[in-house]
């Protein structure tokens, strides 16, 4: 893991040219004993466009006005994102359609179907 400091952007004056406030958390996901491979394919997919072509989770923070606080911030998105790729999510029981369901859906297929057929031009052969 890697923290940097960037020039962040916005509203600020002088300041925001002069001081580098924004915080890049930087994640080698690829790299990290620490988590198993479920938890890094469950962390691969919730980290979107934050999952860099090296491999690495990439979260910028540049919402409060001192380092400090971005520092802070990052690193409880972070925490936040490995968090939720922990718990694993719960495998799906198969289920069938009631039988009411059923039924509902071949009634509203047969009145449907009745409608179309008296929209047509009527044959002459009938």
């Amino acid at each position: 893991m890697s923290l940097s400091f960037v020039r962040s952007a916005g509203p600020g004056g002088q300041n925001v040219n002069k001081v580098a406030t924004a915080a890049q958390l930087r994640f080698d996901l690829e790299r990290s004993t620490a988590l198993a491979s479920g938890v890094k394919a469950r962390l691969r997919a919730l980290s979107g466009r934050r999952l860099t072509t090296e491999g690495a989770i990439l979260i910028v923070a540049r919402s409060h006005r001192t380092q400090e606080g971005n520092r802070r911030d990052a690193q409880e998105r972070l925490i936040e994102l490995i968090r939720r790729a922990l718990v694993a999510p719960k495998p799906r029981k198969p289920s069938r359609p009631p039988p009411g369901a059923r039924e509902r859906r071949l009634d509203h297929k047969r009145r449907v179907r009745t409608t179309k057929r008296l929209r047509a031009r009527p044959s002459w052969e009938e």
